[in-house]
């Protein structure tokens, strides 16, 4: 009898240990950064709907010299839409439902993944959806190729602790080790990855905050330049980096890591020379220390795209943290 009862008792207990399940381990996520999947019939793809979603992903990426759109787009009918496609790390899901719905769905079936499913009752409902929720359909998919970015980078960084410019200012940023040292003096720091057409660089400095005149977007423009002068020389000897004198830079108030910044893209140019390019700066206002800390990023590679290199860098910029 008693050992009906220990039998009894060890069943129950694996029985009970059964019945926890498993933490399902998902893959990794596959995709090019800036690339989109769309889910859609193809008669939707290519009606209103579709023509809807095309004007908003490819829309042009702001600063840059020619035009890019934000994202490179596949499409795919719904019965396709396999296991081969379903690790993809960006999918936008397009369907005919009985209410309109946008939702955000988070690693559905890879790491990281992003899926936007976008259901409505006829072809004018989802048309409505996709522009009404545009910008947070851009957002969201942009935020997790940063975060996909910026993970990738992260894996071999410089060693803030041995940066000058870092210590004094008493900040942080996550610089990969393949951007090599140009300069590091204390007061400013330059870093430049080369790549086969040209090279991408990375520019830190502050500047002291002196009046309210010191916190518009046309006195930002003034320091860059000045830093420029003083620290980015071109080829010929007087010349250096200005912003383009011909383009106006668009400037967005944006919080950077909870602290108030502007956002800066534009092109620069170097003055009396044929170099040029875009430009990414986050100038943050550091009220405790009444400064101004700057990060940029800059790539000079003529003849090719650079949309994917310039969200390199700002994955980079947006590291940034004020000790």
């Amino acid at each position: 009898m008693k050992k009906i009862v220990t039998l009894l008792l060890t069943i129950i207990l694996l029985t009970s240990c059964s019945d926890t399940k498993p933490e399902l381990t998902l893959v990794n996520s596959t995709g090019k950064i800036n690339h989109l999947l769309v889910v859609i019939k193809n008669t939707q793809w290519q009606g209103e709907v579709g023509d809807e979603i095309r004007k908003i992903l490819g829309s042009p990426v702001l600063g840059l010299p020619q035009p890019e759109t934000q994202f490179n787009v596949t499409q795919v009918a719904p019965e396709y839409f396999g296991s081969m496609f379903k690790t993809s790390r960006s999918v936008l899901y397009i369907s005919i439902g009985n209410e309109d719905k946008f939702l955000i769905q988070k690693d559905i079936y890879a790491k990281p993944q992003r899926i936007i499913q976008i259901i409505g009752k006829d072809n004018i409902s989802i048309a409505h959806l996709i522009q009404k929720h545009q910008n947070e359909l851009i957002a969201v998919f942009k935020n997790n190729d940063l975060y996909s970015t910026q993970k990738m980078l992260n894996k071999d960084l410089w060693d803030k602790e041995k940066l000058k410019t870092f210590k004094s200012l008493g900040i942080q940023l996550n610089i990969p080790k393949k951007y090599r040292m140009v300069d590091d003096n204390g007061a400013f720091l330059w870093m430049r990855n080369p790549i086969s057409s040209g090279s991408m660089n990375i520019i830190v400095y502050s500047f002291p905050i002196l009046s309210d005149e010191d916190l518009k977007g046309n006195n930002i423009v003034s320091m860059r330049d000045s830093i420029g002068k003083k620290y980015i020389p071109g080829g010929p000897e007087g010349s250096y980096m200005i912003t383009e004198a011909a383009y106006s830079p668009h400037i967005f108030d944006v919080n950077l890591n909870g602290r108030k910044a502007y956002e800066i893209r534009g092109k620069w140019e170097v003055q009396g020379d044929f170099m040029a390019g875009p430009f990414l700066n986050y100038t943050v206002i550091d009220e405790k220390n009444n400064r101004l800390i700057v990060v940029e990023g800059f790539t000079y590679a003529p003849a090719v795209d650079k949309r994917d290199y310039m969200f390199e860098l700002e994955a980079v910029l947006k590291t940034l943290k004020i000790n």
